[in-house]
């Protein structure tokens, strides 16, 4: 039997009330807390800067007297590819993610560039945050559908109900795991890409009264497909494995081809770096699924808690490597807060957990990942709130 309270027989009213209270807590919005993005932001931009300069030292190298062993090119590639994906998956998570839940939105003279109506829309897509997915799909699909409807079939990042396919079949186990292993390589372009598409396509065809689509087109010639590829893939194709290889066409072709190969290792890597801090954060047998939507703000503040899981935070350092997604109770109940306030925020969180005798799960990143490819392979399920 628990020792945690049941998800009936907490005081959902008290809960708002206390939750409400630690908000007013804070001090709001601060100068001080966009120069901490910026200096985030800095740490990406200079973790791909890094990455790119050694590309062009190693083929330097290459065409030079001191051509490198292959051991010592592919450490190289390897360390090279590996700043490159940092600075690709704190793109997303340290400033993208952020300000487009509005986090900036509320401090005194931040530019416009860095506000959720102004990051990343139009052409400034291109210099603020170019990536397999759309910039205004992706908002639809996190902010609005997975953040309120967390843990429901209509969360479109319910991992339990998106692998069904997956954990009915008859898939022998072994190459179940080959499956997530692979998927988790590619997931932004073959899951993220064509469903937040049609997650913002079924948001405009329910103000038409359309029907809805239930998957996208991956074929260009047709309708579908063809917008998937012009607005989501070969924008970020063209720009990350063609114009950005080119660039290195002065150090000669064998400067390009190494640039090419780098830039796919580290896509690679940036897409299990950013599905390791991010898919965990709601996936495995301890955490709750819901099968009706939230009846009050209350309850909707307990599911938030009861359906997340925070991994091991500290310093500004681990953190960034973490996206700031290790703080992810405190970001589901405030989603629209500064990254540096939920390091303030967190001993209130936990301190009010403790006062509903509620569960406030964290652990190590590595472990939860491992309880997330278990539910992932149909070896654990997520657990139902009638079963607390």
């Amino acid at each position: 039997m628990s020792k945690f309270a049941n998800y009936e027989d907490v005081d959902k009213n008290q809960l708002q009330k206390d939750i409400e209270e630690v908000k007013k807590s804070l001090n709001g919005s601060t100068y001080d807390d966009f120069l901490h993005l910026l200096k985030l932001e800095r740490w990406g931009r200079a973790a791909t800067l890094s990455g790119y300069l050694l590309v062009a030292i190693i083929s330097y190298l290459e065409i030079s007297s001191y051509s490198l062993s292959g051991l010592i090119f592919w450490a190289l590639a390897f360390f090279a590819a590996s700043l490159i994906a940092l600075g690709n998956v704190s793109r997303w998570s340290n400033v993208a993610h952020p300000i487009l839940h509005g986090a900036y939105d509320k401090v005194p003279n931040v530019p416009f560039r860095y506000t959720k109506a102004g990051f990343a829309k139009n052409s400034r897509r291109y210099f603020d945050w170019l990536d397999w997915i759309k910039p205004e799909a992706w908002s639809h699909e996190h902010n609005i559908m997975h953040h309120y409807h967390l843990g429901e079939d209509s969360d479109p990042d319910n991992v339990e109900n998106n692998l069904q396919w997956l954990i009915k079949s008859k898939t022998p186990m072994w190459l179940r795991y080959v499956f997530v292993y692979a998927f988790a390589g590619t997931w932004k372009l073959t899951y993220y890409a064509p469903n937040t598409l049609k997650i913002l396509e079924n948001k405009k065809r329910r103000k038409l009264k359309m029907p809805e689509v239930n998957s996208y087109e991956v074929n260009p010639f047709k309708k579908n497909g063809a917008i998937l590829w012009k607005e989501y893939i070969l924008p970020y194709f063209s720009f990350r494995f063609v114009l950005i290889p080119l660039l290195f066409l002065p150090l000669g072709l064998e400067a390009v081809f190494n640039a090419f190969i780098i830039t796919l290792i580290a896509e690679y890597i940036a897409n299990l770096h950013s599905f390791l801090v991010i898919v965990p954060n709601h996936s495995a047998e301890d955490i709750y699924r819901f099968d009706t939507p939230h009846k009050s703000q209350g309850e909707f503040f307990l599911r938030q808690i009861m359906g997340s899981v925070n991994y091991n935070t500290g310093s500004d350092l681990i953190d960034f490597s973490h996206g700031w997604l290790n703080y992810q109770i405190e970001h589901h109940l405030f989603p629209n807060l500064p990254l540096s306030q939920y390091q303030k925020l967190q001993p209130l969180i936990k301190e009010l957990c403790l006062k509903h005798n509620l569960e406030y799960r964290q652990e190590s990143v590595f472990k939860r990942m491992k309880m997330t490819v278990e539910l992932m392979v149909g070896k654990t399920t997520l657990l139902k709130v009638n079963s607390i």
